[in-house]
């Protein structure tokens, strides 16, 4: 056991859950946020770590509910040291925690995969992992984009409950075509257990997406990226995005998988309350360009886009903290939106509010210091100093 020692965070505003201190104090003990003051304290412990935030704004880390990979490593790869190499690279774009994701792959691979991650060992000053993001393989054939199109199969509940006990039960999300499961038996079992089901790699329409909702879905995969889009005759998946209260909607904000006028347009009809800001991250992250595997096929970075050889997009090289400074410079947009977008809803939407996604006492430590450009000065995960800007 690490030991970690308290740290008062001085004059910073605080985005807390319920209101916004101008002038306040955080103290963090033992991994969790323990007072919130407008007031220095009184009495402090004597090993405490002090850190003046004057000028800057704390507020909740980021959870990014949608990442492959980062620093040179693949969760498909199947290793710790896999996982500790983004888990170690997160802290410096904000990143807190987040969901590993797979992508389409042999029944071997995602098998490897999710095996790991049910063994993984969190480290003490790294982003935590706090579960699985299953994207694939149970997704429409014509709306593969970068998932591997030779291993795509229909939604199958007994294979999903094999995977999910290979997991330690650790798969929150899954990402499916709901097409292929028109009785909805497997998104309401899977709705059922507690695992968030979000309709992704879809080319289903409005109506087909009503129905999903009826049977449990409740999110929208990476918004406007393989799916139907917005027609006069029918609205699709990006239009039921729009129209429908209970879905939450991933949106990649890098202005390359959606322009600045479609984000501007997509906040203005969904607002902060329902979008979920994410990465979609691959290993490439934080990289120089050149080529880079994504489940056995090969991409190639330049100029911040990810694309396989016919020039489809294959995730992203985005940073949290990059994505929130494009969000920002859309009209309307606060630091208050960010913080639900990014921090709040993903929490939210996985079942983690109660431990993360919000500054409150008795919550994770998870706390980054952010100046009015959204740079990160500092960023703290369960209490430890996991990144110190400049």
């Amino acid at each position: 056991m690490v030991q970690v020692s308290p740290i008062l965070m001085e004059r910073i505003k605080i985005y807390a859950e319920n209101e916004t201190i101008e002038e306040g104090y955080l103290l963090l003990e033992n991994g969790k946020i323990s007072k919130l003051l407008r007031d220095i304290p009184e009495k402090l412990p004597a090993d405490v770590i002090r850190i003046n935030g004057k000028h800057l704004n704390a507020l909740p880390g980021f959870i990014d509910s949608h990442i492959h990979g980062a620093n040179g490593a693949d969760v498909m790869d199947g290793t710790e040291e896999a996982l500790d190499a983004i888990a170690s690279a997160l802290p410096a774009e904000g990143t807190t925690s987040f969901l590993a994701t797979t992508i389409t792959q042999s029944p071997a691979n995602i098998e490897k995969a999710l095996e790991n991650v049910a063994t993984y060992p969190n480290k003490a000053g790294h982003a935590e992992l706090i579960g699985i993001h299953l994207e694939g393989p149970f997704v429409e054939k014509s709306k593969a984009g970068a998932q591997p199109i030779e291993y795509i199969v229909k939604p199958d509940v007994e294979q999903f409950e094999k995977w999910q006990r290979l997991s330690a039960n650790n798969i929150r999300t899954i990402t499916m075509a709901p097409e292929h499961d028109e009785d909805g038996v497997f998104a309401r079992t899977l709705h059922k257990s507690g695992v968030n089901v979000s309709a992704g790699h879809t080319g289903t329409n409005f109506h087909g997406m009503k129905k999903a909702v009826e049977h449990g879905v409740r999110q929208v995969t990476h918004l406007c990226n393989a799916m139907t889009g917005i027609h006069h005759l029918d609205i699709g998946v990006v239009g039921a995005a729009f129209q429908l209260q209970q879905l939450r909607a991933e949106l990649i904000t890098d202005g390359i998988h959606v322009s600045d006028d479609m984000l501007a347009l997509i906040y203005k009809n969904i607002g902060s309350e329902r979008l979920i800001m994410i990465t979609d991250a691959m290993r490439a992250k934080g990289l120089d360009a050149g080529t880079y595997d994504l489940g056995g096929q090969s991409v190639r970075v330049s100029n911040g886009r990810a694309v396989l050889g016919d020039g489809t997009l294959a995730g992203s090289v985005l940073k949290m903290n990059e994505g929130a400074k494009r969000m920002l410079g859309i009209a309307g947009v606060t630091l208050e939106n960010i913080v639900e977008m990014a921090s709040v809803n993903p929490a939210k939407q996985i079942g983690f509010f109660e431990r993360k996604g919000s500054i409150r006492e008795g919550k994770d430590a998870d706390i980054i210091l952010v100046d009015d450009q959204m740079n990160i000065r500092y960023t703290i995960c369960g209490g430890v100093i996991s990144f110190r800007g400049g």
